[in-house]
């Protein structure tokens, strides 16, 4: 979706909560922001541990957070656009992952003192902005869950329907799936699998007419069976459902 009088913010908590922004505080918010900028793909935007003075905002394009030792990278989560992917560093100044873009992504940045003088000044925008990061802590929760919960197959589900879900609130997904720049080798780090058995947890997905996952493309072929799969409710991305937001952020 495109907002041409908020064209870094737009899409920010669209789907859940904009409609608590009145347009004077989507004005302000707007306001505050650097001129966007356009990155490099598999550029570091943030690195775990490094000290940070700004916040991002993702316009377009993807990134992953990570976490990397010695042996391995692990994937942690997966921004779409309209996520303040680094608010969290508001408070705590560093982060515990990295930031990397997936492609060539569309980025702002706000200063942290500017952001300091919005909660003192703007209370009820400060705590929508606090929803954003606890927005991510119920993302996170979900993940491990399934995790636990679910087997390959349904970890691969989970993740086509939940970016889907995520990528329709900001009208970058359609009836019949999305496109993105993930790799089979991508996929299967999130699912907690290796690329050679995620090949054959694809092929049954595909077999199962859920949906059918090409170079980047997902196709869905029927979102029941996707959702079945993956054990999905989209309740915890406060959408829609028992968690929709409703009217508890009014003025």
């Amino acid at each position: 979706m495109n907002d041409q009088r908020h064209p870094i913010t737009g899409n920010f908590l669209r789907g859940r909560l904009r409609h608590a922004l009145s347009e004077r505080e989507q004005d302000l918010l707007e306001s505050l922001f650097d001129d966007a900028i356009v990155t490099e793909t598999n550029q570091v935007l943030m690195r775990r541990g490094e000290v940070s003075d700004y916040s991002t905002m993702l316009i377009d394009g993807f990134v992953l957070r990570t976490i990397d030792d010695e042996e391995e990278e692990r994937i942690v989560g997966f921004q779409v656009p309209g996520d303040f992917m680094d608010l969290h560093a508001f408070a705590l100044k560093r982060l515990d992952h990295n930031l990397v873009t997936l492609n060539s992504a569309k980025i702002a940045k706000i200063a942290h003192e500017k952001l300091e003088r919005l909660m003192a000044e703007e209370p009820h925008l400060a705590r929508i902005l606090w929803f954003s990061t606890l927005l991510d802590a119920a993302i996170h929760r979900e993940w491990i869950m399934k995790i636990g919960q679910l087997r390959a197959l349904g970890r691969a589900a989970h993740f086509f329907s939940e970016i889907n879900y995520r990528l329709q609130m900001v009208g970058r997904a359609g009836r019949h799936g999305f496109q993105t720049p993930l790799t089979q080798a991508h996929v299967a780090n999130v699912c907690g699998t290796t690329p050679v058995h995620i090949n054959r947890v694809l092929k049954d997905l595909r077999e199962s007419g859920a949906a059918d996952f090409r170079r980047g493309d997902v196709r869905i072929e029927s979102l029941d069976k996707l959702h079945a799969l993956g054990r999905f409710s989209p309740d915890y991305l406060y959408g829609e459902g028992l968690l929709a937001m409703t009217n508890e952020f009014s003025t």
